[in-house]
């Protein structure tokens, strides 16, 4: 049986990949990392890539006519490797709807706060200001909107009084490595089903 194909879209250090990417080589994860885009020629998760032999891109958004114009290269190089599955991790850019229309309920994200409580940059500091005394992570399907899409995998993490948002945000992302794989590994094996807003796992 053919492997699954992921392509993967990152800003940064990409620990989320890295995550996922241990998942693969070990085969639990039942697909291959086929590309890794960045919006950043310096992200040391594409430098991470390289070091593994998974093809890598890096495209600079202000080098193209508008956004529409960069998405469409971003969607033509993922079905040009015929991917499956589109992982953001740590993609710094919002996507667009012709890029979600193209792969629809085929993109995952991971989001450092419990959706729908904090969505947009900085959750975790959101979190501490606002006084919540659980915050944590949510694997979601990726629609039109920012942080809203159907919601698959969640993780709890207490937030303790003494908490700073770099040791809040460290808990939270042990989780972040702990759930994206996981929900990866149920795509590939035909455990999501989608019904409405709700994503049912299928029992192992």
């Amino acid at each position: 049986m053919e492997k699954g194909k992921i392509g993967v879209l990152l800003s940064g250090r990409g620990s989320n990949f890295k995550a996922i990417f241990e998942k693969v080589k070990s085969g639990e994860i039942k697909a291959e990392i086929v590309v890794v885009i960045s919006d950043n020629a310096d992200a040391q998760g594409l430098e991470f890539a390289k070091e593994n032999g998974i093809e890598t891109v890096s495209l600079d958004i202000k080098s193209f006519p508008s956004r529409k114009d960069y998405d469409r290269k971003i969607i033509d190089i993922l079905k040009g490797k015929a991917v499956d599955l589109v992982l953001l991790a740590g993609y710094m850019k919002i996507v667009g709807e012709e890029f979600v229309s193209s792969f629809k309920n085929r993109i995952m994200n991971i989001h450092p706060a419990l959706l729908p409580s904090f969505p947009g940059l900085h959750a975790q500091r959101k979190a501490l200001k606002y006084g919540v005394r659980y915050s944590g992570c949510t694997v979601h399907f990726v629609d039109e909107k920012m942080d809203h899409g159907p919601i698959i995998l969640q993780a709890v993490v207490p937030v303790y009084q003494d908490d700073t948002e770099e040791s809040l945000s460290e808990r939270i992302l042990r989780e972040e490595h702990r759930i994206y794989p996981e929900a990866v590994r149920l795509f590939f094996e035909g455990k999501l089903e989608i019904r409405g807003r709700r994503v049912f796992i299928k029992q192992e």
